[in-house]
């Protein structure tokens, strides 16, 4: 990962800001914050660059400043498996970090993403130090397994078009744009990539998408979907 360069004050600004945004910093202390920014690095990831894989020594997390990362699998037939996608704000990680053992995942730099990573040496030692992050960790943690519970629930029982509309649902809120035809999905994923967030052939998923283009429901532009018809997805959900 090549070093990157920017001016030291907009680096502690963007290490903050990101640390605010986190549940696991949000309520540090100042004098906290300023010391685990002193102690942690940052880095500019090419898209496409592999940033760990499955079985790594789990020896750092990251923090996302810009950019995004997507953590996934690939099973033993090749098929790869998205299993999140970390955007800023987010951290990644941070399983590995806290219990030293190897990466349960891979994780790919899914555009070009910057990062600050803290290392397991300095972390564990400062986690010992402030005993109310540990506390506030373990609750992001069971979020999290939570999380991976609906994830694996919503696989079970419900169909493609229900298991789409509320990915498309989900991404319109986390990173949509309000336009004059709806809403636009600034995130760019292509048709794999959302063929894997679903647990579906990329066939399936062009076929799905299809059928609602024709109905008006969203649209593709430019690489990005566009929402026009977010009732029609919530119908397909039940709410």
């Amino acid at each position: 990962m090549a070093q990157l360069r920017s001016s030291p004050h907009k680096l502690a600004a963007m290490k903050r800001e990101v640390l605010l945004s986190s549940p696991f910093f949000a309520h540090l202390r100042p004098e906290e914050m300023d010391e685990l920014i002193a102690h942690s690095q940052e880095r500019r990831l090419p898209r496409g660059s592999l940033i760990f894989s499955k079985g790594d020594p789990g020896s750092f997390m990251l923090a996302v400043l810009s950019g995004l990362i997507r953590v996934g699998a690939t099973s033993a037939e090749g098929r790869e498996i998205t299993l999140n996608v970390i955007s800023p704000g987010e951290i990644v990680g941070e399983i590995a970090l806290l219990d030293g053992r190897p990466r349960s995942a891979d994780a790919v730099a899914a555009e070009e993403t910057v990062v600050m990573v803290i290392e397991r040496r300095f972390f564990l030692p400062f986690l010992i130090r402030h005993e109310g992050l540990v506390e506030r960790m373990l609750v992001v943690l069971c979020d999290r397994l939570r999380r991976t519970s609906s994830a694996l629930e919503e696989l079970a029982l419900l169909d493609l078009p229900q298991r789409m509309a509320r990915t498309l649902v989900k991404l319109a809120g986390d990173y949509g744009t309000p336009t004059a035809n709806g809403v636009r999905i600034e995130l760019r994923l292509s048709q794999r990539d959302l063929s894997n967030l679903v647990a579906a052939t990329r066939e399936s998923v062009n076929k799905q998408l299809r059928i609602w283009r024709e109905a008006a429901i969203l649209d593709l532009v430019d690489g990005h979907v566009v929402v026009m018809n977010m009732a029609a997805l919530y119908r397909l959900l039940g709410e």
